[in-house]
């Protein structure tokens, strides 16, 4: 399996974002979700990776840079033709190390409550996420929960 930078160009890479985006409004209300589309994706802040197995897109995610300490995870998603292969923990253990290496101190992410969340949630937890509170721009409701990873303290 290869890690690379997105291709938005790509067929396989645009369907998967399409999968993303099409979840995250079945399972919350539009103004309660905050999955970027393609052209989000592409701003000069994020950095968004693709997990590969030889031809076949299994996984992608993004890193935001919020502010020179701060990094929000972004579109993290497993094709569902391949899920529990371990793609997701690929692709999030690499957003994390590129947020070592660029020595951000913290690391957060905003999810649904749905339970369709919950081996996403499960997954960010395992690697030491701690549900908080609402950063940046978010506003908590009923439909979002937000977690945090201290960069520092490891």
């Amino acid at each position: 399996m290869r890690i690379q930078l997105g291709d938005f160009d790509d067929l396989q890479v645009q369907n998967l974002l399409r999968i993303h985006l099409q979840g995250m409004h079945e399972t919350s209300p539009i103004e309660n979700s905050f999955a970027l589309d393609l052209t989000g994706l592409q701003k000069p802040n994020i950095n968004f990776y693709t997990l590969w197995q030889d031809q076949v897109l299994l996984a992608c995610g993004a890193i935001q840079q919020l502010s020179p300490t701060h990094a929000e995870l972004k579109s993290m998603r497993t094709h569902p033709d391949h899920l529990r292969k371990g793609a997701a923990t690929q692709i999030l253990q690499h957003l994390l190390e590129i947020a070592q290496q660029n020595h951000y101190q913290t690391v957060s992410l905003e999810t649904g409550t749905h339970a369709s969340f919950e081996p996403a949630i499960t997954l960010y937890k395992k690697f030491g996420f701690q549900k908080g509170e609402a950063f940046s721009d978010y506003q908590a409701s009923e439909f979002n929960q937000f977690f945090h990873l201290n960069l520092v303290a490891q």
